[in-house]
């Protein structure tokens, strides 16, 4: 359901409910104000995407999948400050198929805006994993670097320490396989 409709109707059902109030039918006038106030929560937050996220948290990807799949035209479905978590979500899911693919969603969530600087971290994280995939070891290290700058909260710490001691076993393998030349 496009944003528009969405909009249309939460103020539909909220001149219901003043209209039950005004003509004293109380009763029904206090369900219709929240039932309105669900709709215009769901402008803010897309139901599939909270879905989706649920389902990402308890690992069942298959589930998460389908609820993303259900937004169709993310322009017209979501609210403009969702287009980056949008975004994350499917670079989350990707990443779990095949990683290199991720980078584009990454990329796009960054450009779009995430507000919660522990969702910048893990995709600055996510894209230095990418990097180091590349072997691009002056990207990967750039991209730790903003990861541990935006995880104020030590939320991602024992990843980003643990990133960067794989990119320290990489430059021990290069140093390796041009010995042996």
């Amino acid at each position: 359901m496009s944003n528009l409709v969405r909009l249309i109707i939460g103020f539909a059902l909220l001149g219901a409910a003043v209209a039950l109030f005004v003509f004293g039918h109380w009763g029904w006038g206090i369900p219709t104000v929240f039932l309105s106030l669900f709709v215009f929560i769901t402008y803010f937050y897309n139901e599939n995407m909270l879905i989706a996220q649920w389902y990402l948290r308890k690992d069942n990807v298959a589930k998460a999948e389908v609820f993303l799949t259900r937004i169709t035209n993310y322009e017209k479905q979501l609210n403009k400050m969702q287009y980056g978590y949008y975004n994350l979500l499917l670079g989350l899911m990707e990443s779990r198929k095949a990683p290199m693919k991720s980078e584009k969603y990454f990329k796009a969530a960054l450009s779009f805006g995430l507000h919660m600087d522990h969702n910048v971290a893990l995709a600055k994280l996510s894209l230095a994993g990418i990097a180091m995939g590349k072997r691009n070891k002056r990207e990967a290290q750039m991209y730790l670097a903003e990861a541990k700058k935006a995880d104020k909260n030590k939320l991602l710490a024992d990843q980003i320490k643990q990133m960067k001691d794989q990119l320290g076993m990489l430059d021990k393998q290069q140093q390796v396989r041009y010995s042996h030349r």
